[in-house]
């Protein structure tokens, strides 16, 4: 979400006249994250989230924002998409394809407690059950053939002993296939900024755009490597376990995903440290960029190879 396309007031003022959304009161960039150009848009009917995207093509996004009306209409709170006087979701804005999408109450945690930690795994089971029943389909962009393209292209330039423990764990996930696993539609980035509180409860659910169908297991893995890690970069048994049995709860876990819960800590874990040393090493230009320290995940990883053992025995 770093502002790579600078947009003006005066370019979205004439972009707006075909959205029947009021006129503009203000525009301000939005610096946090790494995919794509947002703006927080207040006009006179309210106050609404403008995305320019820098990598997606036109003809992938339909999925991300159809899902988005698909989770609404089952009672999900996550950003509708504004259609404009065309009914369509989509257009271009200054050379990129662009959306509205509403602006959703709440603010991002910094220390989540173990009870909001369930209701982050209460939230996730109904994403996944909800997103059953959609049915369009996207591939993984960041799944494991991504990694196997990434990877050769960064090995050279870390530091000897990061390209080792990076060269072993491939090697230990590319043993796992997941193919027992239950798959569906999972958001694919439940960090802490991507779903708002307000107050005590959950406001919504934000940023859908790494959205695909992959292993649900995986989504959790993904949120429980945010939300349910304290200082020295290692998972809080009492956070992980509220969430795990929250989620459980509402969408059984199998035995399977159970017994590979631990691998699946370490294949979230790898995805975000492969993507961190991309943008790290070969970064992107942009007015208001914002790249994330790899370092954070590849300690992750390497916590969890420390406990993995112990992992294994921490269940619902």
């Amino acid at each position: 979400m770093s502002v790579f396309t600078t947009v003006t007031q005066e370019q979205l003022s004439t972009w707006l006249e075909s959205y029947s959304l009021g006129t503009l009161i203000d525009l301000q960039g939005i610096s946090s994250g790494i995919e794509n150009t947002n703006y927080l848009v207040t006009t006179t009917h309210g106050k609404y989230i403008l995305t320019l995207f820098e990598k997606l093509i036109a003809s992938e996004l339909p999925y991300y924002l159809n899902l988005m009306v698909h989770l609404s209409h089952h009672g999900i709170p996550c950003p509708s998409p504004m259609a404009n006087l065309d009914n369509k979701f989509l257009g271009y804005l200054n050379g990129k394809p662009a959306s509205l999408v509403t602006h959703l109450p709440g603010s991002s945690l910094e220390y989540p407690t173990p009870e909001q930690c369930a209701q982050v795994g209460t939230l996730i089971a109904n994403m996944h059950l909800s997103g059953l029943s959609f049915p369009e389909k996207m591939g993984n962009p960041r799944g494991p053939k991504w990694r196997e393209t990434i990877v050769p292209t960064l090995i050279p330039l870390l530091p000897v002993v990061e390209a080792d423990i990076l060269k072993k764990e491939m090697h230990f996930q590319s043993l796992y296939q997941f193919g027992d696993l239950p798959r569906g539609v999972i958001h694919a980035d439940l960090f802490r900024d991507n779903i708002l509180f307000n107050k005590n409860s959950v406001g919504g659910v934000i940023d859908f755009y790494f959205a695909c169908n992959d292993v649900l297991l995986y989504d959790l893995a993904i949120a429980a490597n945010d939300w349910c890690i304290v200082e020295n970069e290692k998972l809080n048994e009492a956070h992980m376990l509220s969430m795990l049995q929250a989620y459980h709860y509402t969408r059984p876990l199998t035995s399977a995903e159970r017994n590979v819960w631990p691998v699946m800590l370490r294949a979230a874990a790898l995805r975000f440290w492969i993507s961190r040393l991309y943008d790290y090493y070969l970064p992107r230009e942009g007015e208001l960029t914002h790249a994330k320290n790899p370092d954070y995940f590849r300690r992750i990883l390497q916590s969890h190879l420390l406990s993995q053992a112990k992992q294994a025995q921490v269940w619902v």
